[in-house]
């Protein structure tokens, strides 16, 4: 308890959030960092991920070949770019790393969806004369919206929770707190720090759970299937309660 304390009253010190070593100027950091590597990621995942699964070949391979990626630590990807020619560019490192690390689940989730999108929905948009771009923008992609957002959300949150190995390579963001709180034996510090990336990442993750609800391009369908299945589940049920009972006797 005396740590949790320590770290309230670390973040309640107003001195702390000021100044560039300052929690806001460190979460500046910490989001701009997230941002450009989710946006390198999306850019290199997700039109991999749709075109191999709209023509619905090679995609296999591509995802295994993501998969293993995992495999990799992403601490040790960091610290071999840091040792290389690289380690003098700034926040590269960290940025491949990260984007190595994101691209898998964006990759993996896009691509099945894409391959589960209703097949008589699909053949029958086929045979109405769409288009192959037609056919992908207005049927796959929308009937593959849920597993993307699933995909985003889980690349999000892990990019955002292990931005904070940036600081190991002198990079900016949230985890700057937490290494200067080991640098200065300061354990509340070091809480403070670990609680305020906690934070960041379940806001971030309510945050793409209400996007995806309001963009969901079939939130209309879904809403009037669940509707439409209330009101004939409830007419079943009325219509069981009307049966007539057995005749009473004379």
């Amino acid at each position: 308890m005396g740590a949790i304390a320590g770290a309230w009253q670390w973040l309640t010190t107003a001195a702390n959030w000021a100044g560039e070593k300052g929690v806001w100027h460190r979460l500046a950091e910490h989001l701009w960092l997230s941002a450009l590597c989710l946006a390198l990621s999306c850019l290199i995942a997700l039109p991999v991920a749709l075109y191999l699964g709209h023509i619905g070949k090679g995609g296999a391979l591509a995802v295994n070949l993501s998969n293993a990626g995992r495999a990799v630590p992403t601490f040790a990807v960091l610290v071999l770019l840091t040792l290389s020619p690289l380690g003098t560019q700034g926040d590269w490192p960290t940025i491949i790393a990260l984007v190595l690390f994101a691209v898998p689940p964006l990759l993996t989730n896009a691509y099945l969806g894409m391959r589960e999108a209703d097949r008589d929905v699909v053949e029958a948009a086929r045979g109405m004369g769409m288009s192959g771009p037609q056919l992908l923008l207005r049927v796959e992609i929308p009937l593959a919206y849920p597993l993307i957002m699933t995909g985003l959300r889980s690349a999000t949150v892990q990019v955002v929770a292990t931005a904070t190995l940036a600081a190991l390579a002198g990079g900016g963001g949230l985890g700057r707190i937490i290494t200067a709180g080991f640098g200065n034996y300061d354990t509340a510090q070091v809480v403070a720090g670990a609680l305020l990336v906690a934070v960041l990442a379940l806001a971030v993750e309510g945050v793409l759970v209400l996007a995806e609800r309001l963009l969901d391009p079939m939130r209309g369908r879904r809403r009037a299937a669940r509707t439409g299945a209330r009101t004939t589940g409830g007419e079943r049920s009325g219509a069981t309660g009307a049966l007539p009972g057995p005749a009473a006797g004379p």
